[in-house]
């Protein structure tokens, strides 16, 4: 029996050591860590279950037949994070470039259905050269299993994506059907095409982290949902967010100890609005001063930051928060603004995390650029969103609510639960300037008569007291009790059921 153990623990110790020590030591020359050590940072100490340590490849071309390394170029199995489960998979770039096989592909489809079965959030951690191309349409048909389960994944549990080396061609189409993504700052990059093919097909000249770099994706294309600075930092934010989601579509989002007081009142945002409309404020501010503690979780931090997406918590209760940005271009709605705020909703809603949606909106972005792009459609994805969603919807509009705006942000109209104004909010079609322009253009050569007529128009329309007398807003409160009051609404819609007209799916505008 002694022997069989020994002969267990040796074969155990030649799968642990991945491609070799020499690789290994490449791994962490290029200040990465292995795919074994990445499992050990983002679990609980000694949580880890794995599964199919042993598989290996089935390939005998191209001289496949003597080159196999137990585990296939993939770890997995199961652990926990801060108690709670998670399935988890970790590419070793160490085995044949994490090249994706057959084999390779089984055992990530394994723990992908497995965690839907038992109703745990997957974590993919990818380090991986794509498809292993001595297996030909074999590593094709594995990606495409994969994809297929992403699918069937999506809105079930959540799915985590963090990018921790290559990512290129079909690899790229599972973490971006997953709910986030997260890169590492000059050690991954993700792209269809590479350099190479570019420069071939378009004469483009770039580079790998120009074309597909962490930069690229949280800025521009907005592919990925935050980028970090190495390994530990975003396998720390994973766990990070993790606690702020529930396990499953089943679930509840969980409950934390939270030591702040839910009717703690804030003085100092009774002054968070300028004197001067146009003046800008920061809107983290606020958010910050009304959930517990002051933590809150951004998603999309450095896209489209006119609009701010993330979690806090109330009464220890994870919340999403949307919230326009009057920092960023006066926190006006645009094409990128809108995606990223839609598909924020829609994944709260999906997991059953309620939202609470802050206001200052000065409209949606003129131009011919914005036309062409179809901000109309898009737009029209952050209504849908909201009109879609049936978790408790909390608004408090601050500012300015202005026209085709004030309809997508959330309002009474499209099932919000509770809305609230604060006594500076102007809820009206436009500005009284450009209302004053339209109603009075007759009188607009004496300078006179225009600032009376816009004074009207103030007077008149740039308060929340004609919504409120009409009941699109429930309350006029003080900025100070803002916290506690929304702290109370989401209270009293803990029970709240409701549920949309039957249908097989949407037709969400894409």
């Amino acid at each position: 029996m002694q022997d069989i153990i020994q002969a267990l623990e040796e074969r155990r110790d030649q799968a642990r050591q991945g491609g070799g020590a020499e690789r290994v030591a490449a791994q962490h020359g290029k200040g990465k860590l292995t795919a074994r050590e990445r499992i050990e940072v983002l679990l609980d100490l000694d949580s880890f279950e794995e599964y199919d340590m042993f598989v290996a490849h089935r390939c005998t071309d191209f001289g496949m037949a003597d080159n196999k390394v137990p585990g296939d170029g993939v770890i997995t199995g199961w652990g926990t994070i801060n108690g709670r489960m998670v399935y988890v998979y970790s590419q070793d770039f160490t085995v044949l470039g994490g090249s994706l096989s057959e084999t390779h592909a089984k055992k990530i489809c394994k723990i992908q259905e497995m965690a839907m079965r038992n109703g745990a959030p997957i974590i993919g951690l990818n380090d991986s050269g794509g498809a292993r191309i001595q297996e030909g349409v074999s590593s094709l048909a594995g990606y495409t299993d994969v994809f297929q389960n992403n699918i069937l994944a999506s809105g079930v549990v959540p799915q985590i994506s963090v990018i921790m080396g290559p990512c290129a061609g079909g690899a790229v189409y599972s973490p971006a059907m997953t709910d986030f993504i997260f890169m590492v700052k000059g050690s991954s990059y993700m792209f269809v095409t590479g350099p190479d093919v570019v420069k071939t097909v378009t004469n483009e000249v770039v580079t790998a982290e120009e074309l597909g770099g962490a930069k690229t994706h949280t800025t521009k294309s907005s592919v990925a949902d935050g980028a970090f600075e190495n390994d530990m930092d975003a396998l720390m934010e994973v766990r990070r967010l993790v606690d702020f989601l529930p396990l499953n579509n089943r679930e509840k989002p969980p409950v934390r100890p939270f030591f702040d007081d839910p009717t703690r009142r804030e003085k100092s945002l009774d002054t968070l609005i300028p004197e001067n409309p146009n003046t800008p404020y920061d809107m983290h501010e606020l958010i910050e001063k009304i959930g517990d503690e002051g933590d809150f979780y951004e998603i999309q931090r450095d896209f489209a930051k006119n609009i701010i997406t993330g979690f806090m918590r109330l009464e220890g209760s994870t919340v999403g928060v949307v919230a326009n940005q009057p920092m960023v271009m006066a926190g006006v709605l645009d094409i990128d603004s809108a995606r990223k705020a839609a598909r924020f909703v829609r994944f709260c809603d999906a997991f059953d995390i309620p939202i609470l949606t802050l206001v200052d909106v000065p409209g949606f972005m003129p131009g011919t650029s914005q036309e062409y792009g179809g901000v109309i459609k898009h737009g029209a994805k952050l209504l849908y969103a909201y009109g879609e969603a049936t978790v408790p919807k909390v608004t408090v509009i601050t500012r300015k609510a202005y026209g085709g705006a004030y309809c997508v942000m959330a309002p009474k109209h499209l099932r919000g639960d509770v809305n609230y104004c604060w006594p500076t909010a102007e809820i009206a079609v436009m500005g009284a300037k450009g209302a004053v322009e339209i109603l009075y253009r007759s009188d607009l050569g004496d300078q006179e008569k225009i600032d009376a007529h816009v004074a009207d128009y103030e007077d008149r329309f740039a308060n929340p007291f004609v919504a409120a007398e009409r009941g699109f807003v429930d309350e006029v409160i003080l900025p100070r009790n803002t916290r506690s009051r929304i702290c109370r609404a989401f209270a009293g819609l803990k029970t709240k059921k409701l549920d949309n007209p039957w249908k097989k799916h949407d037709n969400l505008p894409l």
